[in-house]
């Protein structure tokens, strides 16, 4: 075998032990993410016990998620910069280990200030993951292969959310209480986080050489080497319109997703009439089919070429509008199937959507440079939208029913299609 063969081997193996340890690592983020999703009616009954009313304590808890959405959000800004000034994976391991503290520390307890604390520092660490794993990932692929690899790593937040939410439904099958729930998440994430250290930041760390970035990026080729200053990074997002078009479309897409990642097993139960365990295992359907849209959506935008990206988020939060205006109007109520495959029906079209804007087009737009403030930008945007996602959708469903919620997020949707729109005619326009 050749030294260039050789070579070429060595780069492979890594690429795909970092590959793989990111999917794992990232997937062991949702057991420590989720967990509170999960468990949601099973608190509402502890705090219900305690004399608080069932409504009060479902808006309390979503005033909780959404504090925690706020603190993901404000982590989200810095968190991008830092990895691409201090390198991605002492932030992936860091958020990791901080996770498993407020895990520990919201089971710990059963005071709502505690919980909100808790809550909300595990988040603020959480936000360091994903542009972290878009740091490594831009320094060990080329451009080319963006969107099939970001869509592989996008599997962790998917499949590793619907392994995870099936695990903890076991585990309330088995009778394990909410907080038996949050102790065992933390434990099997500590054993991820020892399995992460071996991550390695690029392929200069084996001698090889880094692969080629988008030459459309806004920064140049020349500068990935260099360590250069937060105003430096920040400049080129600022003055790019399309950039702040892509954050509106992350701000729409967000508030989708949360509110289905944050209420969805509440739904099911209080809807279908399904006991917590079922509706914990029902809920991982979301992920699952999510991620099988992530493949989907990432396998054909590298092969529609320019533009292929935009077509498939306005085509998918179109459709999606239409699908919650069904949901909105009660009709499949009666039938204990036909919300879970609407709701499920949404997620395949929204989550491939979602997936390209903290990934492959924040590595369009950042290159080896910025890679990381720009998913931490375009993610950071997107969660100040999903605030609203805990809180008011909670005020919402209660005051108006979860037909209510429903209108309100088909808006969303139809509103960021639209912004897709926008999106795909700069593409076009790009790309003549």
């Amino acid at each position: 075998m050749t030294s260039a063969a050789v070579a070429r081997s060595q780069l492979a193996k890594w690429q795909t032990v970092n590959v793989v340890l990111l999917v794992v690592g990232y997937a062991g983020y949702y057991l420590c993410r989720s967990n509170l999703s999960v468990t949601m009616p099973l608190i509402i009954r502890e705090l219900a016990g305690r004399g608080m009313s069932a409504s009060a304590a479902q808006v309390t808890l979503g005033s909780i998620a959404s504090l925690g959405v706020l603190a993901y959000a404000i982590g989200k800004f810095p968190s991008g910069s830092l990895a691409d000034v201090f390198g991605g994976r002492r932030n992936f391991l860091f958020g990791m280990g901080g996770s498993i503290a407020f895990t520990l520390l919201f089971a710990s307890t059963g005071a709502v200030p505690i919980f909100t604390l808790a809550w909300m520092g595990n988040r603020l660490v959480q936000s360091l993951g994903w542009a972290s794993a878009v740091k490594i990932i831009s320094r060990w692929f080329t451009f080319q292969r963006y969107g099939t690899v970001m869509g592989i790593i996008s599997l962790s937040y998917l499949f590793g959310d619907a392994a995870a939410r099936q695990f903890m439904g076991l585990l309330i099958a088995g009778g394990l209480g909410w907080r038996g729930v949050f102790f065992t998440t933390a434990a099997v994430l500590a054993a991820l986080l020892l399995a992460c250290t071996w991550l390695r930041e690029s392929p200069a760390q084996i001698g090889e050489a880094e692969p080629s970035a988008n030459p459309d990026n806004l920064f140049s080729e020349t500068a990935a080497s260099k360590r250069v200053r937060l105003r430096e990074l920040l400049r080129p997002f600022f003055h790019s319109p399309v950039f702040w078009v892509a954050c509106t479309l992350s701000l729409g897409t967000t508030i989708l997703r949360e509110t289905f990642n944050i209420w969805t097993p509440t739904y099911f139960t209080q809807v279908t009439g399904m006991s917590a365990a079922r509706a914990a295992s029902t809920s991982a359907l979301l992920p699952f089919f999510g991620g099988i849209s992530v493949i989907l959506c990432g396998w054909l935008s590298d092969r529609l070429g320019r533009g292929g990206r935009a077509a498939l988020m306005l085509g998918g939060l179109a459709l999606a509008g239409f699908a919650l205006l069904a949901l909105a109007s009660g009709a499949i109520d009666d039938s204990r199937m036909g919300p879970v495959a609407v709701v499920t029906l949404v997620a395949f079209l929204v989550v491939g959507p979602y997936s390209f804007l903290g990934g492959a087009v924040a590595l369009d737009f950042g290159g080896k440079q910025g890679s990381g403030t720009a998913s931490g930008i375009i993610d950071g945007v997107g969660y100040l939208g999903g605030i609203v996602s805990g809180d008011s959708m909670a005020r919402i469903s209660v005051s108006y029913g979860w037909g209510g919620a429903f209108i309100v997020l088909a808006v969303v949707a139809f509103l960021s299609s639209l912004a897709a729109v926008v999106f795909l005619r700069h593409e076009r326009e790009i790309g003549k």
